[in-house]
């Protein structure tokens, strides 16, 4: 007899969650009063960018970890009945199905981080909103394009294979450039040749101390024991709690696969990528 138990759709992912409470310090002074995560890429937020990645994976729940100076991206997913009226029955009505497509198709949630003790605190403060299931994580800095599935929904489909792992993307950097970034060590997954099973995780090496340019990047798949092991997970010299330690905790228990990911980063903390990926999109779309 043929089982009707289907693997893929009983581990499906349905949360993201974005770690968004950040004041964006590199982009003064604009972001005195605008949340990073709402400056541009041509007419489109990058929070916007992230939510439509997590939609294409098939996350329907976007849990925000944002501060009170972020009210703007709440704002942003919700209906604005003066702004529709005006445009109603004009060529700019269709400049809002996008946004309005996801506020439609996805339930919001918030929780306040009420303190900046880094990534893995961040991520700690939104289990009210994920509770004990996997969950995906989004950087929205980090602006991701590919030509074919978005890098979330091929991770996604990495998980399938290895539910009991948290997924971490990578790729390679300049070594000059290692001290950015968590690195990771490990070997080739057999049989493949952009999955690695993590060995140790490295966060912001020194070139020198730096055992790999395998640099991770703003998107996880995590598992829910992620949480118990960020309770216990000590703050670094800046008093932060690094993610990078949490799942290197999962990496001796052979929990972590560093995944190599078919596609583009754009890194948009910084004024330069940020130049760069504007540059690009303006490009693809003809307009330089």
């Amino acid at each position: 007899m043929k089982s009707m138990f289907n693997l893929e759709s009983f581990i499906k992912i349905n949360k993201c969650l974005f770690p968004v409470a950040g004041y964006g310090t590199r982009f003064l002074p604009v972001t005195k009063a605008i949340p990073k995560e709402m400056l541009p890429i041509l007419t489109k937020p990058l929070i916007q960018y992230g939510v439509e990645e997590a939609m294409s994976a098939g996350m329907t729940t976007m849990a925000m970890v944002t501060s009170k100076y972020k009210q703007a991206i709440k704002n942003h997913f919700e209906p604005h009945t003066d702004i529709e009226t005006s445009i109603k029955g004009t060529a700019k009505e269709a400049l809002l199905d996008e946004v309005n497509y996801a506020s439609e198709q996805c339930d919001f949630s918030y929780i306040e981080q009420q303190e900046m003790l880094g990534l893995g605190h961040a991520i700690y403060t939104g289990k009210p909103l994920i509770g004990d299931e996997p969950f995906a994580v989004i950087l929205p800095d980090d602006l991701c394009t590919s030509n074919g599935d978005s890098i979330l929904k091929q991770m996604a489909a990495l998980y399938v294979q290895h539910p009991d792992c948290c997924i971490v993307a990578i790729e390679e950097v300049p070594m000059t450039e290692v001290d950015k970034y968590g690195v990771i060590d490990g070997k080739l997954l057999k049989g493949s040749t952009n999955a690695y099973q993590v060995s140790s995780m490295v966060e912001k090496p020194s070139p020198e101390e730096a055992p790999t340019n395998l640099a991770i990047i703003g998107r996880y798949i995590l598992t829910p024991q992620i949480f118990n092991v960020l309770e216990n997970t000590k703050q670094d010299k800046n008093g932060e709690i690094q993610i990078t330690d949490a799942l290197m905790t999962l990496a001796k228990q052979g929990k972590v696969i560093a995944y190599k990911f078919e596609g583009i980063r754009y890194d948009c903390g910084n004024v330069k990528g940020f130049v760069e990926a504007t540059n690009a999109f303006a490009k693809s779309e003809g307009l330089i």
